[in-house]
């Protein structure tokens, strides 16, 4: 039976999802990467030390992307991580409905299309000789613990996401499958989604997926990267909401 590790991180054409490819890499895992931009994943997949497998998908077309997700788990070694990385967001002052539509199809239908095809790939996969059925990584982030006035869409598709990985938490206590599922919720980090630019809250991608590796390797429930936004989360949940919009507008 192989011993080698396969994880497939979905977004990993930039920002979280490229660096965590690149560290699970460093890992000895082979990886299949997926995201829209095609080119891009391929290069990416050129300077791997390990061998990659590129797929092509558009969370939005979630019939496409489950397909694509199967082909990936079809051509590679045992797959028993999988990393949702895929997200949009920004503000959105005037609630343009093809903004707020789009943050919709991505963060949550998306999301929601491929965290069951994994669910229902590691619950199938109990055969194989490894120390668990599988791991399912989500990115939500801390926005997920209030609502938000320039970006409500967004704010709300990660609580959905955090909510969604409670309930499978919740869920594989009942079930026979030995899945571990870890939330990650991250402040800033130097990505296209940023919203600020104070070096103290920034966190580049590649200390964020450092911290998510260490998660990963320690099959954790719930992280906050970088640590400090523990803090700020705790914060807001603490605050009343008439606070909580004073400092939100």
């Amino acid at each position: 039976m192989s011993t080698t590790r396969g994880a497939i991180v979905v977004g990993a054409s930039s920002g979280i999802g490229e660096a965590l490819a690149r560290e699970l890499a460093a890992e000895g895992y082979e990886l299949g990467l997926a995201a829209r931009r095609t080119e891009r994943l391929t290069s990416i997949g050129e300077s791997m030390p390990t061998n990659t497998y590129v797929a092509t998908m558009d969370v939005t077309d979630v019939e496409d992307a489950r397909d694509g997700f199967g082909d990936l788990i079809e051509a590679m070694p045992p797959v028993d991580l999988v990393v949702l990385c895929a997200g949009v967001g920004g503000p959105n002052h005037g609630l343009e409905w093809d903004h707020e539509r789009e943050t919709i199809d991505v963060n949550v239908r998306g999301f929601t299309a491929l965290a069951t095809a994994a669910m229902e790939h590691f619950e199938s996969r109990q055969a194989f000789e490894s120390e668990r059925d599988g791991h399912l990584v989500g990115i939500s982030s801390v926005a997920s613990r209030f609502g938000n006035p320039s970006s409500p869409a967004y704010n709300a598709s990660k609580a959905f996401v955090s909510t969604y990985l409670e309930g499978l938490r919740h869920r594989q206590a009942t079930r026979s499958a030995d899945v571990t599922i870890t939330t990650v919720e991250p402040g800033f980090v130097d990505t296209d989604l940023m919203l600020a630019d104070d070096p103290f809250w920034v966190s580049s991608p590649e200390t964020a997926a450092a911290q998510i590796a260490r998660a990963i390797r320690r099959e954790r429930s719930h992280v906050y990267v970088t640590r400090r936004w523990r803090l700020v989360a705790w914060l807001f949940e603490a605050l009343p909401e008439p606070m909580v919009r004073r400092i939100m507008t």
